[in-house]
């Protein structure tokens, strides 16, 4: 899969993308990960990406020039997404959907924004990773380019790793304990070092069941509420 991110911090990207999990994908070959300056080109001295905006008001716009100049140049893979607060929200979802794609690309903005012609004739999808704003579009695109990456075959070391993970099914994870079993007095829950694998299946999904209800009810919800089945495991541990 190859991810290309459209940047004003190319420097900052491709660190961030050569270190932990998506970083050894890389070295790998799983994963091609490129990063690209819009300053480079910008057609001053300055290398000015940005200007105030038509009919007046505070901040500043990214320029088109920069943007479609570069696109034409590099031609990266598409989809090319901007990452902005008026896009579809990110969720696992839309990680496993883009996981599916050969390639895609991010544009970060900056300031108040990019210019509208951008987002008319050069931009695919829209994405937001939540009601926040940020400086740019940089730590936004970063999320997504992890949360896709690591749901490609052969990125992370255990293949069951993202079936049994916040999200999966609907639900977040249970909790995780490990050694020592007893720390400070706080002890790890019996079940866990029982031995009975079957028990400790239904205890985990029991605990994902009450920390969704607890913490996210919006996922269960969505789900249509609980089953008869779920009602009675939760009433079970």
């Amino acid at each position: 899969m190859r991810i290309d991110v459209l940047t004003i911090f190319p420097v900052f990207v491709r660190s961030a993308m050569n270190i932990g999990v998506i970083g050894r994908a890389a070295d790998r070959g799983l994963l091609d990960l490129r990063s690209h300056d819009l300053r480079s080109h910008a057609t001053d001295v300055h290398q000015t990406v940005d200007d105030s905006p038509f009919g007046g008001g505070p901040g500043m716009v990214l320029k088109p020039e920069p943007v479609f100049d570069l696109l034409d140049e590099v031609v990266p893979p598409r989809p090319l997404i901007y990452m902005g607060p008026a896009g579809r929200r990110f969720d696992q979802a839309v990680a496993e959907e883009l996981a599916e794609l050969d390639g895609f690309s991010i544009l970060c903005g900056r300031y108040e924004g990019v210019d509208q012609r951008i987002l008319d004739h050069a931009v695919d999808d829209v994405i937001s990773i939540g009601d926040v704003v940020l400086a740019g579009g940089e730590v936004a695109a970063l999320t997504v380019v992890e949360a896709v990456g690591r749901l490609r075959p052969g990125v992370l070391g255990n293949r069951d790793s993202t079936g049994e993970e916040s999200f999966a099914g609907g639900l977040l994870e249970y909790p995780h304990y490990t050694r020592p079993s007893d720390y400070r007095g706080w002890r790890v829950p019996d079940i866990l070092t029982s031995g009975d694998h079957g028990r400790i299946a239904s205890w985990r999904r029991a605990q994902a069941l009450r920390l969704t209800l607890e913490r996210r009810p919006d996922l269960i919800a969505a789900r249509g509420g609980l089953t008869d089945a779920e009602e009675e495991l939760l009433s079970r541990f």
